[in-house]
């Protein structure tokens, strides 16, 4: 007689592969490594670097989307990924356009992809493994917005520094700051997320072997 299979709900499958996660990670701390060992805090610095991570992280998506299994919609990473790569285009074609621009064009981007981030999260949270993650990303990229939007488009603040030089604190230093303290919560909360998939997907592997037949 064959043994019965199994009828015990599995747990939220892991949709997302785990390269996902760890590849935007990657992407997220090394820009965050320039911005904060950069003693240029332009601008310019700010829209080259978001340029190239709407480029990358856009196309990251776009892979994800093409490889979604059905948990996660497709349209909408669809969508996710159009937004991080026309913001990524728009900020590297004209890096010289300065800070109301850079200000504008990360608060969109922010904005759209931090909400479906937070759709997406919460329409597959019970069958998606990182659907908790999404939700986590989602927020945080909101709250970048509200960060951003809360500068003083003129602010400048005098200041002398430990060694006595005289230096002043800006709104652009202010606004690439943030960007890079973003891109270094993220990119640490995203290794963590993409090595819990990789683990979680060989746990599953191991513990749902087809039963052999008696």
């Amino acid at each position: 007689m064959s043994g019965s299979a199994s009828t015990t709900p599995s747990a939220p499958d892991a949709a997302t592969a785990w390269y996902i996660p760890i590849a935007r990670a990657v992407l997220a701390l090394a820009l965050a490594v320039v911005i904060t060992f950069s003693a240029d805090h332009s601008a310019s610095l700010g829209l080259v670097t978001f340029g190239v991570f709407g480029l990358v992280s856009g196309a990251v998506t776009l892979l994800a989307a093409v490889r979604s299994r059905g948990a996660v919609p497709r349209g909408v990473l669809f969508v996710h990924a159009a937004v991080a790569i026309l913001a990524g285009l728009a900020s590297i074609a004209v890096p010289g356009a300065g800070l109301p621009f850079l200000v504008f064009v990360v608060t969109v981007f922010a904005v759209v992809t931090g909400f479906l981030e937070l759709y997406l999260g919460l329409r597959s949270r019970r069958v998606e493994g990182s659907a908790k993650d999404r939700i986590f990303l989602g927020g945080l990229t909101i709250v970048l917005a509200i960060a951003l939007l809360l500068v003083p488009p003129g602010f400048a603040q005098s200041f002398t520094g430990p060694d006595g030089v005289a230096r002043q604190l800006t709104a652009s230093i202010v606004v690439v700051g943030l960007l890079g303290a973003y891109w270094a919560v993220a990119g640490v909360y995203l290794v963590i997320a993409g090595l819990s998939l990789r683990w979680g997907s060989e746990g599953s592997h191991d513990n749902g072997a087809p039963a052999r037949e008696a």
